[in-house]
């Protein structure tokens, strides 16, 4: 099958999820600036899962752009990451009303560590299917930030009922060793 459907539909997902969690920003009554601190932690949640969707969108398409084609096993291990991507507005929203709030914040990075893990079965299902020579299966080799990005989300869950912003500092952590563009998928397309 062609990439194209899942590529279009991905990316529809993704966005809805956005507009989904920029409507947790509510409109302050007030015109001044002290109207808008109580929404400081509803807006840097909303901040930090926009960088998360941003970054997971830019990866999912680095990597449709070196898979040759689609199949079932394929679909469903995309749905899957949608599934766990599309609870980020939830535990987003969760988390920013009740000021990083120990539960939600746990709540938070074990949707993290499922979109994570998805996102590597994902990975395994695309190369399963187009073999270890593929231009992805190339491409991934070792995956230091994809091996180190769940094992700090785990440690980040149990965080919070010890050290509130323990988890915090991690996830924003994660995100930014992410923000680094990953160049193995860019070095193996043939160049145009």
């Amino acid at each position: 099958m062609p990439k194209t459907r899942l590529e279009a539909f991905s990316d529809g997902v993704l966005a809805i999820i956005i507009t989904i969690m920029v409507l947790e920003l509510k409109v302050p009554h007030a015109d001044d600036f002290a109207a808008l601190k109580p929404l400081l932690p509803v807006a840097l949640s909303y901040v930090l899962s926009f960088v998360y969707i941003g970054i997971y969108w830019n990866n999912h398409h680095h990597m449709f752009h070196a898979v040759k084609r689609v199949t079932g096993g394929v679909l469903w291990a995309n749905l899957h990451l949608l599934f766990w991507l599309s609870l980020l507005p939830f535990v987003t929203g969760w988390m920013g009303e009740n000021h990083f709030a120990p539960l939600p914040s746990a709540l938070y990075g074990f949707v993290l560590l499922m979109a994570a893990i998805a996102y590597a079965i994902l990975t395994w299902t695309i190369i399963g299917e187009e073999g270890s020579a593929s231009l992805l299966g190339k491409a991934v080799g070792r995956d230091f930030k994809g091996i180190i990005s769940p094992i700090l989300y785990a440690i980040a869950i149990p965080l919070p009922f010890f050290f509130q912003w323990g988890a915090q500092i991690i996830y924003v952590c994660v995100a930014l060793m992410w923000l680094v563009p990953d160049r193995r998928i860019e070095r193996v397309l043939p160049q145009r």
